[in-house]
């Protein structure tokens, strides 16, 4: 059977029962002779990766860095762990419930290549890094770093415990368009005085898409005697890397993004030795100072959310890690590529193509996000999402690997004809 023929017998067979991780094996068998970047570029390959999503037809989805869309098999499985909890009721709750968690965290260390003493699952990374940074053990004059187009939640924290403890907060504003990592380690390293104690950095920034150069912003930090909390909401399994490798003290992420997991599920990673330096959440007294699951005490939670985590991880790994990087960046230079630069187009993510993967940000002069984006919806059916502040003012494009090319086209159509280019 060819490519066309096999996607549109797996597109009929979706209308009646969900399609299996088998039925994914037998379609990556089709691209398995080329190379990630070729593969990239192959829309009949990821027309049939597109089968295996149900997906909204009202309009085109350019948002999905705030929730990535599960997979069928994936949420198959998932209604089916909601079932199986809710069948065993308090049975499950009192039995296995915390087995089950370990092993899902286990799996997670593993792609995130750390120890499983080192990593928790947590709800969100709202919650991994405010823990961190409320949990931290500051003193009044303490300063922490910071940048204004980190995530709002991650801000107010730190404003709170500036209240709360007399945190000196240095909120600066990040280079858009660096010519080098030695620009962007200088610009943090410049804000350290003697009183640091901390900075924040986004892995990549939410609002642009910017990945910044983590190893090296530690490493110098380190060398300070600063310690660095990372914000890795986006960059977790949009492309691969090993945490341990970053040299941070501390990590979060949302695995309800880019690792599709469903809602309710994050990770905190802290290095080893430095979970007893962190007053808990929520008090915990049964575990031994120096164990990170003293951290982990968030009480009755969703625990089919955690149950689904080896099904999502089934799926990226089946798929790829570096195949997936590769559509992804393809996509997103796939559109910036044919805008940069034109009429009153602005992008606000970095022209190295290196220095970003799936998200990119762009406005247009002189008109408003909120109204970029309602334009944006009503008049050419794009979905997006508006920001407008810390220095950027346009709308976030975030595709994933079952985005179209042709729909990347109706977005270049609508910009150039709104930006006049």
């Amino acid at each position: 059977m060819n490519k066309r023929g096999f996607i549109k017998g797996m597109a009929l067979a979706s209308l009646g029962t969900a399609m299996s991780l088998d039925s994914l094996a037998n379609w990556l068998e089709q691209g398995q002779k080329q190379t990630p970047d070729a593969l990239a570029q192959d829309p009949d390959f990821w027309e049939g990766i597109r089968s295996f999503y149900r997906l909204k037809p009202d309009y085109i989805n350019l948002e999905n860095g705030y929730y990535n869309i599960l997979p069928t098999p994936v949420l198959e499985a998932y209604l089916d762990h909601i079932r199986e909890v809710n069948y065993q009721g308090a049975y499950y709750m009192r039995t296995v419930q915390f087995d089950n968690k370990k092993k899902a965290a286990s799996k997670v260390a593993a792609i995130a290549g750390c120890t499983t003493d080192e990593l928790i699952l947590t709800r969100n990374t709202t919650e991994s890094l405010d823990m961190i940074i409320g949990g931290f053990h500051w003193q009044a004059g303490d300063e922490a770093i910071m940048v204004e187009q980190d995530y709002g939640a991650m801000l107010d924290m730190f404003k709170l415990v500036a209240q709360k403890h007399g945190v000196v907060n240095k909120v600066l504003s990040l280079p858009m368009d660096p010519k080098s990592d030695e620009e962007i380690v200088n610009f943090y390293e410049n804000a350290i005085t003697p009183k640091t104690k901390m900075i924040m950095v986004s892995h990549m920034v939410n609002i642009t898409g910017h990945i910044l150069p983590i190893r090296k912003i530690c490493d110098m930090a380190h060398s300070k005697g600063v310690e660095v909390l990372v914000d890795g909401a986006h960059a977790f399994a949009q492309f691969p890397y090993s945490i341990p490798d970053l040299h941070c003290d501390y990590y979060g992420a949302s695995l309800h993004k880019w690792l599709a997991v469903p809602l309710g599920v994050g990770i905190l990673y802290v290095k080893n030795g430095k979970a007893g330096d962190i007053w808990p959440l929520l008090a915990d007294g049964e575990r031994p100072g120096t164990d990170i699951a003293r951290l982990n005490h968030i009480g009755t939670h969703p625990v089919h959310s955690d149950l689904a985590i080896s099904n999502s991880i089934d799926f990226y790994t089946s798929i790829g890690a570096e195949k997936k990087e590769a559509r992804l960046r393809f996509l997103q230079q796939y559109w910036t590529s044919k805008v940069r630069g034109l009429g009153n187009i602005e992008l606000y993510t970095p022209t190295d193509p290196k220095r970003s993967c799936a998200i990119a940000n762009v406005g247009i002069k002189g008109m408003k996000p909120a109204l970029l984006a309602e334009t944006l919806l009503k008049k050419y059916g794009i979905y997006t999402v508006a920001i407008d502040g810390a220095a950027v003012h346009g709308c976030r494009i975030t595709p994933n690997v079952f985005t179209r090319t042709s729909e990347l086209d109706v977005l270049v159509k609508a910009l150039k004809e709104l930006g006049n280019a």
